[in-house]
């Protein structure tokens, strides 16, 4: 009779600890930044949980930490970079986080309070723009778009005032924290800024911008990421085959009216 009672707890303990393993295991931790990127990782969220997967949403307020704890085990999956930010972070800090599929479409834009368009900007225009490596290039970049200024040949979205060529309007350029360009536009001329920090902002891109990105440019297109070795863990695919869905496509459309667009 001892022994059967042994069994039966024994049985019991590890079906209880396989349930508790099932649980863990169909639980991830996604990383976003503040605003339109973890609002779309929430709504993924709720619709993962029809799906039987918990969804942890973990906000950031900078571009740097979301990659740091992914690579250090704290998130599982993080969405808010565009591919070359995440190569970028690879090089600079020896991680292997690769992306496993396309977010959302966010263009980055030229903003101002005191000027209509390109051509109201005055000789000598202080112009702001992001102070880390890829998303500076990429504002100088959008600018050479806008043929405000000529780069260096080649240059690419390394970019940095030093590879400005022509400078026919001598705009001089103010190196900010991405996240504090938004309170920048009311002392400069302009400012280059990425769409997450426009949306949180509450600036209106069709009465403050005056230079949008391309729909089609790479740099705009949002990337979901986890470390190299992981990237074929079946409930990472499944988080993003539901971040591809309809439901969440119309989710986009609902509420942020064409202004940020599906990247898949």
């Amino acid at each position: 009779m001892k022994n059967t009672i042994r069994y039966a707890l024994a049985i019991t303990l590890l079906l209880g600890l396989t349930a508790c393993g099932q649980k863990e295991r169909s639980e991830i931790k996604v990383g976003a930044t503040v605003g339109p990127h973890a609002q779309v990782v929430e709504a993924v969220a709720k619709e993962a949980a029809k799906h039987g997967l918990t969804v942890r949403v973990v906000e950031f307020s900078d571009f740097i930490t979301p990659n740091a704890a992914l690579a250090d085990g704290s998130i599982d999956i993080n969405s808010y970079q565009h591919q070359p930010f995440l190569d970028n972070y690879n090089r600079n800090h020896g991680a292997k986080l690769v992306s496993i599929g396309n977010s959302i479409l966010m263009r980055m834009g030229i903003y101002s309070n005191r000027h209509g368009s390109l051509q109201d900007l005055p000789d000598n225009a202080r112009v702001a723009i992001p102070n880390d490596p890829t998303n500076g290039g990429r504002g100088l970049l959008l600018l050479a778009d806008a043929n405000l200024i000529t780069l260096r040949d080649g240059v690419g979205f390394n970019a940095t005032p030093r590879d400005i060529v022509e400078n026919p309007k001598n705009l001089r350029f103010l190196e900010v924290d991405a996240a504090q360009l938004p309170r920048t536009l009311d002392e400069v001329d302009a400012a280059a800024i990425t769409m997450n920090y426009v949306m949180s902002a509450g600036i209106d891109p069709k009465k403050q911008g005056i230079f949008l990105e391309s729909n089609q440019a790479p740099l705009a297109v949002m990337v979901i990421a986890t470390r190299e070795n992981e990237q074929d863990n079946p409930l990472y695919q499944q988080f993003v085959q539901i971040f591809q869905s309809a439901a969440v496509s119309d989710f986009i459309a609902e509420t942020f009216n064409g202004t940020i667009e599906p990247a898949y």
